[in-house]
């Protein structure tokens, strides 16, 4: 089942989290966690570590935000931005790995795990191919059907999902061009990017208000979602969430979890 959310009054704001590892950090994740709603938080595979996840998962659960389990391949040194071969019962056993990691440190904070986000190139190998959609599809429902299953708005593999009968939410982002077609520009293309932070804001409550966003054509895209979503990585980030945030907030949108309040 699809949360079908269209011309949206209430939408939430998620965030890729956790991403550093051991001495190494990025992104500033506690500035992040005071403005989004939803926390999508490394679990080990592309970044993040034991002592990340748990303070993060501390953090969101004492602030009434949902943990999002952002699963990837076992690729640190490139950040989960590689694709990798990997069979889908091979992919199947990572995925339920990664989010039985988060969610043990979501239950010693006295929460849960409510959602599953993929990360990266698996992100964009899960929205295009189906059995990796299947894959994704068939961890979650082994280990919690009740999990809610974030992706690219409009994707083959979003539906695919879906038609597993799991709860799904489409997902449009805020500092990413879209094609024609609603697709995300490859980050190997110039402009895949977009760092005008006004650009930003305008672009999400357009979304916000009429599920239309233009794409790096000029063209009018249609796209029905029910979070956007910042990256944490991106250079001013935290300004980027806070302008988002406040310009949605200006619209008369209000910010939510898509979860609902028996899951957090």
């Amino acid at each position: 089942m699809t949360a079908a959310h269209t011309a949206a009054t209430v939408i939430d704001l998620n965030c890729d989290l956790g991403e550093g590892f051991g001495a190494w950090t990025l992104g500033d994740d506690e500035a992040l966690l005071a403005v989004v709603t939803s926390a999508n938080i490394a679990c080990g595979f592309h970044a993040g570590d034991p002592g990340i996840m748990r303070r993060l998962c501390r953090t969101a659960a004492a602030s009434g935000i949902a943990i999002g389990a952002h699963v990837g391949y076992r690729d640190l040194v490139g950040f989960g931005r590689r694709r990798i071969e990997i069979a889908p019962q091979d992919l199947v056993n990572d995925i339920v790995y990664q989010i039985a990691a988060l969610d043990g440190f979501a239950r010693l904070a006295g929460d849960r795990v409510s959602y599953v986000k993929p990360h990266g190139a698996l992100y964009n190998t899960i929205a295009a191919e189906p059995e990796y959609a299947r894959a994704l599809a068939e961890a979650v429902r082994l280990y919690d059907p009740d999990l809610h299953v974030l992706g690219l708005a409009g994707s083959p593999g979003l539906h695919e999902v879906a038609a597993t009968g799991l709860a799904t939410v489409a997902e449009a982002f805020a500092d990413r061009a879209y094609t024609a077609e609603g697709r995300l520009v490859p980050r190997t293309q110039q402009g895949s990017v977009v760092h005008d932070v006004d650009l930003i804001a305008e672009r999400c409550t357009r979304l916000a208000r009429t599920g239309e966003v233009e794409s790096i054509d000029g063209t009018t895209v249609r796209i029905s979602a029910q979070t956007i979503c910042v990256h944490g990585d991106t250079p001013g980030a935290v300004a980027i969430a806070r302008r988002v945030r406040a310009a949605l907030l200006a619209e008369g949108v209000t910010l939510a979890p898509f979860v609902s309040g028996d899951r957090q």
